[in-house]
């Protein structure tokens, strides 16, 4: 019952720090309250993107004659999408649990709780009344959905992401709270699907943290698609089918047949005997080092529980960091320089390294390289009559630092921009690169021309 690592949590990051750190020689336990796979393979990342998928299918199907093909009626069935969606992620799941089973990570299903650490270091940890003592611990325990405060919320049958992932009828009307990825993301499938879509935003802008200005323009697309935005807009209150707004002083009500929640996620760092250790905080979750250590130094926490970047690649890349260290063999900290930001709507949306705003506000000098994807052959073949953005920007060395799309397919290029952001490549360095045509990927190239 002594380990070398214990990890708590079995999402990316911890079912790749398992992985990595039996494959490196370390006798590993890995504790997992649910489903392996985490938020990310059960009820977010994965799920979404299945499904959104099929949206897609069906608005090439219904926009076919673009391309000289007929199609005629295209219908869709949301219960085959969502039962096809159940395939994708048992199949993930499966294939997570074989690979630790090969590795020999022992993996016990149950609410796991830290006991303490002893005056030489090693952690106890109880799980299904059996006591478990590791030399190293990671904490994973993931992120939670935000649910704030809203009079008349808790007396109401609202979404979360669970909820709209697990649906299998298509709602008439739909109000989103909250225009962040989540939000935007089912605002997407649903106005695919026929629902009359209303997406209410706090801020001034949707998806707060990505380009203000190929937001604005992803929001236009869809606001001629038949999403209402309402931006700058609180909600005061819910009731059943009622969302109450308030701007400028004045209130007024939008109905819609069911209300999902998207306002965040917060990570979650209570339930499992964290008080046992107290180690340093951050913001609402733990504190690291470069190394992913905690003010223990034992104790390791990777992905979401550190209130940083609560992306599931930024978690993958977290967990490798911290069983290096374990290891040994940890050549540099932790970087953050080049985190890829996605938002699978269509057309997607991508953005790594720096935004504008955030160089403006800051006032750091710099230089923006804009042009449409247009400039894209392949775009033009691929995407009629759609617009994009291919935006890059670069320092007072011509570094680029930032790099953001607005087309399909972002989510497959953005890594190219991010390579070179991480390397610290000049403009001339990167658009040395041949980029095979016609692709899409050109336009990185196209852009720095410009």
């Amino acid at each position: 019952m002594r380990y070398d690592v214990a990890i708590i949590g079995g999402g990316p990051a911890g079912y790749t720090a398992a992985e990595r750190a039996a494959a490196g020689g370390l006798s590993t336990i890995l504790f997992e309250k649910n489903a392996l796979g985490g938020v990310c393979l059960n009820e977010g990342c994965i799920p979404t993107k299945t499904l959104l998928y099929s949206a897609k299918i069906y608005d090439t199907a219904r926009n076919a004659g673009k391309y000289a093909v007929s199609v005629e009626n295209p219908v869709f069935d949301l219960s085959r999408m969502i039962a096809r969606k159940t395939k994708v992620v048992k199949k993930l799941t499966a294939g997570i649990r074989m690979k630790l089973s090969e590795h020999g990570v022992v993996v016990v299903q149950g609410m796991a709780e830290i006991k303490g650490r002893s005056a030489e270091g090693i952690l106890s940890v109880q799980c299904r009344e059996e006591l478990y003592e590791a030399s190293h611990l990671l904490l994973c325990t993931g992120s939670e959905t935000i649910v704030p405060p809203i009079p008349g919320l808790n007396e109401t049958a609202f979404w979360t992401s669970r909820e709209a992932l697990q649906n299998k009828e298509v709602p008439s009307s739909l109000v989103i709270i909250g225009g962040g990825v989540i939000g935007m993301e089912f605002a997407s499938f649903f106005n695919s699907l026929g629902t009359e879509v209303h997406v209410v935003e706090m801020l001034d802008e949707i998806l707060c943290g990505m380009d203000k200005e190929l937001a604005g323009l992803l929001r236009a697309e869809y606001t001629k698609k038949g999403i209402r935005f309402y931006l700058s807009h609180k909600v005061t209150g819910v009731h059943e089918e009622e969302v109450l707004l308030e701007q400028g002083g004045e209130t007024f009500v939008i109905k819609g047949e069911k209300i999902l929640l998207s306002v965040g996620r917060r990570p979650v760092s209570t339930g499992f005997g964290l008080e046992h250790l107290q180690p340093e905080t951050f913001r609402n979750g733990i504190k690291v080092n470069g190394y992913m250590q905690t003010s223990i130094p034992n104790v390791y926490a990777c992905g979401d529980i550190t209130a940083f970047s609560l992306l599931a690649h930024t978690a993958v890349s977290e967990a490798e960091v911290a069983i290096d260290h374990i290891l040994g063999k940890a050549k540099k900290e932790m970087s953050y320089k080049a985190i890829p930001g996605v938002v699978y709507t269509n057309p997607e949306i991508a953005g790594v390294g720096k935004t504008e705003d955030e160089l403006v506000t800051a006032g750091i000098p710099h230089t923006v390289k804009k042009v449409p994807m247009a400039f894209s052959g392949r775009f033009v073949a691929e995407n009629e009559m759609a617009n994009g953005v291919c935006k890059l920007l670069l320092d007072e060395e011509n570094r680029l630092i930032g790099a953001h799309l607005l087309g399909n397919p972002a989510s497959e290029l953005i890594v190219i921009a991010g390579i070179a952001i991480e390397k610290g490549m000049t403009a001339e360095e990167f658009s040395s690169f041949v980029f095979p045509h016609p692709t899409v990927g050109e336009i990185w190239k196209e852009a720095l021309l410009g």
